[in-house]
């Protein structure tokens, strides 16, 4: 046997002996591999540009992971316009009186059937909410939206003329079913 093929059995058998170590490993003997291949020890903390206490590397981790929240927009100001009449408590009611109590409610989840119920137990209440924003054309996100569906009634055609969709009831008479 030449020195060249000893070396190269040595090599052979050791590349054996690493695949046979490795196909059996178990969870303890994965940090022994890990171990062999760097050659020494793995750190016991990781190890961070700038960072090199316990502390520092939490810290560091932190600011990573949960940097900052950026600091909230300045308030809205709202710039100041021409006189608006008051919101009227019956033109509330005329507005409530097309929305059916079987509708779903908005994005603000207050369905049609509280609102009717709360304006006709306090009619000022909804006007002198609305008609200070009127002034500065505010429009609170959640009446901006509403949440919708079509659904086939029986017996119509289609929806190509406005009689296919229903009738909306008079303001007296739908205070009054709610």
């Amino acid at each position: 046997m030449t020195l060249n093929s000893y070396f190269k059995a040595i090599q052979v058998a050791k590349r054996v002996q690493w695949s046979q170590f490795l196909d059996n490993l178990d969870s303890r003997s994965v940090w022994n591999a890990r171990k062999i291949v760097i050659g020494k020890a793995p750190d016991r903390f990781l190890v961070l540009k700038n960072a090199t206490t316990p502390a520092q590397i939490n810290n560091t981790l932190l600011q990573h992971f949960f940097p900052p929240r950026p600091s909230p927009p300045p308030p809205l100001i709202l710039p100041a316009f021409k006189a608006v009449p008051p919101v009227l408590p019956s033109e509330v009611s005329k507005a409530l009186c097309k929305s059916s109590n079987t509708f779903t409610p908005r994005p603000s989840s207050i369905s049609y059937p509280v609102r009717k119920t709360v304006h006709k137990a306090n009619e000022p209440l909804l006007p002198s909410l609305f008609t200070p924003l009127l002034p500065h054309t505010y429009h609170p996100q959640a009446l901006k939206r509403t949440n919708g569906i079509l659904l086939d009634k029986p017996g119509k055609p289609g929806y190509s003329t406005s009689t296919s969709f229903p009738h909306h009831c008079s303001t007296q008479k739908c205070l009054q079913n709610s």
